[in-house]
């Protein structure tokens, strides 16, 4: 069996509905996201018994909660909720924003993390839940929405909350956007990546050297796997060398050139071009006569 599934993002409320659509092309996982949802008088019972039964045995590989978790009170009790639910979804991953007072520095930010994480992690603990943070934003010196974007910050978070519930959801195009380059830094934190988020990027170097960063001219897109500039055997291999077993779920909806009606088509695309880097379409184990001088695989 594969050490990677590959799966996608889909809203979590619609997930019922969408699964049924999906299941057939091949996704192999589903995150649900529950961005901009009610949580307040949520059946969690009856929502995860009706999506399990949609997703027609298939992981739900996180449930994502993306909001600025340490200004607001109704993000946070959501998180909350969805740690304290996973468990009815068969999962074991809720994933987030670290939020952050964008009035203030990163490092000025540390202290509130620590207060509003120190408790999210000891919830996430109690529940045999990780908590994945994802690396998008910036802003080091202030008017950030999300703290954990590169690697000075996540030292400084790591540091203050050192839980092995605490991990990054990671993605090459937040990377890309920042000009940093995603193998790079993927080496040296793969062993502080739970979850994968399948999206990519293209960056117009010849519009950089032209207009630079600043100018108002575009020099980044967001593309779905298979389109952007990412290498993605290599990123798998890392993963791999580093023993992650777990889900890369394709983050959709920002392909600024395959969207809308080309959505799925583009996502089917990039579905089969991911299984061939993590190692294959289809598994196959045979024959077994013979394995070469490797040795046996991890277990």
């Amino acid at each position: 069996m594969f050490d990677i599934r590959i799966g996608t993002l889909i809203p979590g409320m619609k997930a019922p509905a969408m699964m049924p659509q999906l299941n057939s092309q091949g996704f192999e996982s589903y995150e649900l996201t529950f961005d901009g949802w009610r949580h307040e008088n949520m059946d969690f019972a009856d929502h995860a018994a009706r999506t399990l039964e949609a997703a027609e045995g298939r992981p739900i590989s996180a449930l994502g909660y993306y909001g600025n978790t340490l200004m607001d009170a109704r993000i946070r009790e959501g998180v909350e909720k969805l740690i304290d639910n996973a468990h009815r979804y068969n999962c074991n991953m809720v994933s987030v924003f670290a939020g952050a007072d964008p009035a203030k520095s990163v490092p000025d930010n540390i202290p509130l993390f620590r207060e509003v994480f120190g408790e999210l992690t000891r919830r996430a603990e109690a529940n045999g839940v990780k908590i994945a943070l994802e690396n998008c934003g910036d802003g080091w010196k202030g008017g950030s929405y999300n703290i954990a974007f590169c690697s000075e910050a996540w030292e400084l978070l790591f540091d203050a909350v050192p839980s092995d519930a605490l991990g990054l959801e990671w993605e090459p195009c937040h990377a890309m956007r920042a000009l940093i380059d995603p193998v790079a830094q993927l080496r040296k934190w793969v062993k502080k990546v739970i979850h994968v988020h399948g999206k990519d990027g293209t960056i117009a170097w010849d519009v950089i050297r032209e207009h630079g960063i600043r100018g108002i001219v575009p020099y980044f897109w967001s593309r779905t796997p298979g389109f952007g500039d990412t290498n993605w055997a290599d990123l798998f291999t890392i993963l791999l060398q580093n023993g992650y077993e777990g889900f890369c779920d394709i983050e959709g909806y920002h392909d600024t050139v395959h969207y809308d009606d080309m959505e799925w088509s583009a996502q089917l695309t990039g579905l089969e071009y991911l299984k061939r880097c993590r190692g294959g379409v289809n598994f196959y184990d045979g024959p077994v006569e013979y394995r070469g001088y490797q040795g046996k695989r991890k277990k």
